[in-house]
């Protein structure tokens, strides 16, 4: 995978994770972020390169700050 891909990648999952851990549906963190719904719905799904200015709003929303969004999850060996 290309290095771009990957970090959107990396960004659709964090952000999924931190959104579902907070409790929050994809409208809720929408209104947070002040961006629409399926903004998020396609940030989630790798398909949309957000902006720096835009993954700031996101984790300010998450209560999170913005290099904790672009840090792979690890994933449990087994």
């Amino acid at each position: 995978m290309e290095d771009g891909t990957r970090i959107i990648q990396v960004v659709a999952e964090t952000v999924r994770r931190a959104r579902k851990a907070a409790g929050l549906s994809q409208e809720d963190l929408a209104l947070e972020a002040d961006v629409d719904r399926t903004y998020i719905s396609q940030v989630e799904r790798g398909k949309r390169n957000v902006t720096i200015v835009v993954l700031a709003r996101i984790a300010k929303a998450l209560k999170t700050t913005p290099d904790r969004l672009l840090v792979p999850v690890r994933k449990a060996k087994s």
